[in-house]
């Protein structure tokens, strides 16, 4: 076919073309278009896209975010501080010989009870009773004299200087006699209190010289604990306030006590204050030496606000809690006191009943709206 009439063909099928879209268009689309652009070309609202008003539902706000909560509760919350310490026996002594001599006999068993006045050890008492005889006679010698001046000088044969040496004469008799019983005492060896006995360190026969040691007494019903608190906590502590004490040799028990003794002093090297307590010691497990745990109470408040741990979200100014009310979550500043058990005392910003948020902080904010996934726990 010649060149001018293809392209005469070409122009008459696309001017066909266009006055059939034009005849075809006003009853309805076409099947080519797609139906958004039916509905724009016919200003209905397209598929998929909000209707306008009238035409349906108004949009929603925010979603309430499940949360978990707790109510402000109030229990007792004490103040401590915690020390260590050292158990030491309410009385201790070590026995030992005021006189020289040889060991006659052992009148206790080691490590058991005695009572105050016990005989614990006799030293060989033979020359002391030997003294204490001899002692005796002197004393009945010398009041024999004493008396023959008197009656001598009241029959004005005897002077009054030979009766004033037989009277003295007695007295010093007297007194060599008291000074020889004492020595005698001195050869039994008793225990000054009731208490427990150590082991001994001499035997039967061995010869001791004075102050050498024998054997311990002890008395650990009650004992002490002697502990030190930094001198900060002067205005803090009194004598009657209780402690509780922990050992490592005893883990499952808590022993409590009290305060009886502050020292007057400050130690200058460590800046720390002394305190002594006593701790009820009946069946005698607690022994001088073991190293104690002590947790001293210097205050307690009866009806203290508590909320459980996971209550609290840190904020740039320090501590706050989400309070839940009319069932949206209002970000709340606290003050904080004690903690203890997974609770923790609020001092300020929060009342007895505050239901608080204590799962799900995370995904809310200030003002955001809140659905209790379980009812509060208290």
């Amino acid at each position: 076919m010649p060149r001018p009439l293809t392209i005469l063909v070409v122009v008459v099928a696309l001017a066909g073309a266009a006055v059939a879209v034009w005849h075809f268009e006003p009853f309805g689309p076409l099947p080519f278009l797609g139906a958004n652009a039916s509905a724009a070309s016919s200003g209905a609202p397209a598929a998929g896209k909000g209707a306008g008003p009238g035409d349906g539902k108004a949009a929603k706000g925010p979603r309430a975010v499940a949360v978990e909560v707790a109510e402000v509760a109030t229990q007792p919350v004490e103040t401590r501080l915690t020390a260590i310490g050292t158990l030491e026996s309410n009385e201790s002594v070590v026995l030992r010989s005021e006189i020289a001599g040889r060991v006659a006999s052992i009148g206790f068993r080691e490590a058991e009870p005695v009572k105050a006045g016990a005989l614990v050890l006799e030293i060989d008492a033979a020359a002391a009773r030997a003294e204490l005889a001899e002692m005796e006679a002197r004393l009945q010698l010398g009041r024999q004299n004493a008396e023959r001046a008197q009656r001598l000088f009241a029959q004005k044969v005897g002077s009054a200087s030979e009766r004033d040496e037989a009277v003295a004469a007695l007295r010093v008799a007297e007194a060599e006699l008291n000074l020889a019983r004492v020595r005698l005492a001195k050869t039994r060896i008793e225990a000054p209190f009731e208490g427990i006995l150590g082991l001994r360190r001499v035997s039967v026969g061995a010869y001791v010289n004075p102050g050498d040691d024998l054997v311990t007494l002890d008395d650990i019903d009650p004992i002490k604990v002697d502990f030190r608190v930094p001198e900060r906590a002067l205005s803090q502590v009194r004598t009657g306030q209780r402690i509780e004490v922990r050992i490592d040799a005893l883990p499952d028990r808590t022993f409590t006590g009290e305060v009886y003794a502050i020292a007057p002093r400050v130690d200058v090297a460590g800046r720390a204050l002394s305190l002594r307590a006593r701790l009820p010691n009946p069946d005698g497990q607690l022994r001088p030496g073991l190293f104690a745990r002590v947790d001293l109470v210097v205050d307690r408040r009866e009806a203290a606000l508590v909320v459980p741990e996971q209550a609290i979200v840190p904020v740039a100014e320090g501590q706050a809690v989400y309070v839940v009310i009319d069932e949206r979550a209002r970000l709340t500043p606290v003050t904080l006191g004690q903690r203890a058990a997974a609770r923790v005392e609020i001092t300020d910003g929060l009342a007895a009943g505050d239901v608080v948020v204590t799962a799900g902080q995370h995904k809310i904010r200030d003002g955001a709206p809140v659905r209790i996934a379980a009812p509060p726990r208290g």
